[in-house]
């Protein structure tokens, strides 16, 4: 895959030479490797950059904490890496309407800590470490409080973005009822960074809460995983609210976990409750906010390891049980170690895989092959480029293929953002 001739004094001229490098191997995605690597410092250097590299008809793919380079397909081409890395301030915080806007650079971590200090936080906690605004809203990351808050599409108000012809583009507003236009923060959520650059985004937020409880329980089956589940979040316990509800299965053993936040006798009650209610199942251990949160840092961390394959499997909370018993016999006849964790309380489950190649390919085509058949996905999150070239990352998306297509084609019609990566090749 050749790249083009990138003009890198043009790139100088718009950013400073100080921010524009010769990319190195390091920088390359899914082994294809870019150019140079330029980092603007504000949306009227991302609009000069992009106006550029579509005059030249360049390859663009954004970066911003380097999370989720690995997701997606290998693409055909990328000339220029645009590093959100320099946009990463809060721009606006209003306490009193739980609103906030920032840069897409931003790290999640920073704006966690920064909003804590006014005893608020947005309510995404995924577990990649470094991730930026940006990545977190490309992909539609989540973790545990998912099934509390909603991802980040649930969360996000109103975004700016620069297209690849360098317009920039803005929709909703500073207010959760705007909903006036063109609803780009929707679109661009889960995009993978294929329509254009997500510059700024702005977010409704929640209060921290002043306590919290953490219940838990081992079990040595995994068909008692569903069973906890289905226990905790259909209980006759009217006072189940759950912020988390999370499960791992390795080594022949599982653990489900369920978070409780609140004031604190609601706390006390509902993990009392639950304690009594999962005696049956085995001893229930509780810890507090401290022990808790120390715990969920390790508990909600992706099962997989560098150079294995994860999934992300989707399916109706009701077909836990299958989806469990699909990933552990495919793993099993082909020979292939696994290990799990999931959103129990939402059907969102990941897979951990490693192996030799045939049996990893072997594995995600028999999952995928009953997955889809029931309605789900499977969708390769991680993985070395041996298996990506032998399987499409994101599996069939029936009708929804050509309503992307159409979508990629009205935003980016030279094909410069991130091409080949994302749904079909597109």
């Amino acid at each position: 895959m050749q790249t083009q001739n990138v003009p890198t004094e043009g790139l100088q001229g718009i950013v400073g030479e100080e921010h524009v490098r010769e990319a190195s191997t390091d920088d390359a995605v899914d082994g294809v490797e870019p150019s140079l690597i330029v980092e603007p410092g504000t949306i009227e250097e991302t609009s000069e950059v992009m106006k550029l590299a579509s005059r030249e008809g360049l390859a663009v793919s954004v970066r911003g904490g380097g999370t989720k380079m690995g997701l997606g397909n290998p693409p055909r081409r990328v000339d220029l890496i645009l590093s959100t890395a320099r946009m990463d301030s809060i721009i606006e915080h209003v306490p009193g309407d739980q609103i906030v806007r920032v840069q897409s650079g931003l790290k999640l971590q920073d704006l966690q800590e920064n909003l804590a200090e006014s005893d608020q936080m947005l309510g995404v906690d995924p577990p990649e470490e470094g991730a930026t605004i940006g990545g977190v809203v490309a992909a539609n990351s989540s973790g545990p409080r998912r099934l509390r808050y909603g991802t980040i599409r649930d969360l996000i108000i109103g975004v700016k973005v620069v297209l690849a012809d360098g317009t920039v583009a803005k929709a909703g507003g500073k207010v959760v009822k705007n909903v006036a236009g063109y609803d780009l923060s929707k679109l661009f959520t889960g995009s993978l960074g294929t329509l254009g650059v997500i510059a700024e985004a702005n977010f409704r937020l929640h209060p921290i809460r002043e306590s919290a409880r953490t219940v838990f329980v081992e079990v040595d089956d995994h068909g008692q995983i569903p069973e906890v589940a289905q226990a905790l979040t259909h209980s006759s316990f009217s006072q189940f609210v759950l912020d988390a509800l999370e499960l791992r299965w390795e080594n022949g053993r599982g653990v489900i976990a369920a978070l409780f936040e609140g004031i604190e006798p609601a706390v006390e009650a509902q993990s009392s409750a639950a304690t009594e209610l999962l005696h049956s199942y085995g001893e229930a251990n509780v810890l507090g906010k401290d022990d808790g949160d120390e715990f969920w840092n390790s508990f909600a961390r992706r099962p997989w390891a560098t150079g294995g394959v994860g999934l992300k499997i989707g399916a109706p909370p009701a077909d836990l049980t299958t989806v469990l018993d699909s990933v552990l016999g495919a793993a099993e006849r082909a020979g292939v170690e696994v290990r799990l964790s999931g959103h129990a309380g939402t059907g969102v489950t990941f897979a951990g895989l490693s192996g030799e190649d045939d049996g990893l390919v072997d594995v995600v085509e028999e999952v995928r092959e009953i997955r889809v058949r029931r309605g789900g996905s499977v969708v390769v999150q991680e993985a070395p480029l041996s298996i990506k070239e032998r399987l499409d990352v994101w599996g069939p998306v029936g009708d929804y293929l050509g309503l992307t297509r159409r979508v990629k084609e009205k935003f980016d019609p030279g094909y410069t953002m991130n091409p080949g990566r994302f749904l079909g090749g597109i």
